[in-house]
């Protein structure tokens, strides 16, 4: 059958980024044992990357192939992949550094729901900036998540494991969540991709409040 809707938007999405992109995915983990609670990390996700963001502005941004040119975002606006049977949407989270944890969750609720009813607007799902997989919530660790033109980076959340770790000198089992982040590397070196990890990592390590 021929693709209709989102699954053909979907497959001229990744066929345009297969053409066009040079991609490069480079891998962390972040120990989430100072987290009260570790297994709802999305909103944590999505305040870490605008810290990483500000951080490593070349990671948020527009990358334009034909002009050779970089336009770079001053706030985050996050595209969340969202899975359904359709195929996959993604949803607009705006301004994600201006905004409080209750302000985002509340945000991403009605973003879900509004997929969930097939009644988002188009406008919604244009203009995201970056974009965040949190494939984890399904199964799987690592992943080579695709960048989408014209955006230069996407992030992978993989599934939070219980893992041996080193820990002050003792073996300790700590929560560890998996993170795959994919770049064009036309647009950004692979050192601003690592500070941009690390950042990020950083951020996410920190305890609850």
């Amino acid at each position: 059958k021929r693709l209709r809707g989102v699954r053909r938007s979907m497959a001229l999405n990744m066929a345009r980024s297969h053409a066009e992109v040079v991609p490069v995915t480079i891998y962390g983990d972040a120990d989430l044992h100072r987290w009260k609670t570790a297994r709802d990390p999305l909103i944590r996700l999505a305040q870490a990357l605008a810290e990483a963001c500000r951080a490593e502005p070349t990671l948020n941004a527009w990358f334009d192939g034909a002009s050779l040119s970089l336009k770079l975002h001053e706030r985050l606006d996050l595209g969340i992949a969202v899975d359904t049977p359709d195929g996959l949407f993604v949803p607009v989270l705006r301004d994600v550094g201006a905004r409080s944890a209750e302000d985002l969750r509340a945000g991403m609720r009605r973003l879900r729901e509004d997929v969930q009813a097939r009644s988002i607007p188009p406008a919604e799902m244009l203009g995201a900036t970056l974009t965040l997989s949190n494939f984890g919530t399904l199964f799987g660790r690592y992943a080579n998540p695709v960048v989408v033109p014209p955006q230069v980076a996407i992030l992978g959340a993989g599934g939070i494991r219980d893992e041996v770790v080193a820990w002050r000198g003792e073996m300790a089992i700590h929560p560890i969540l998996p993170l795959s982040l994919s770049f064009d590397h036309r647009a950004a070196t692979g050192g601003e991709a690592a500070r941009f990890l690390k950042v990020l990592v950083n951020a996410l390590e920190q305890p609850d409040g």
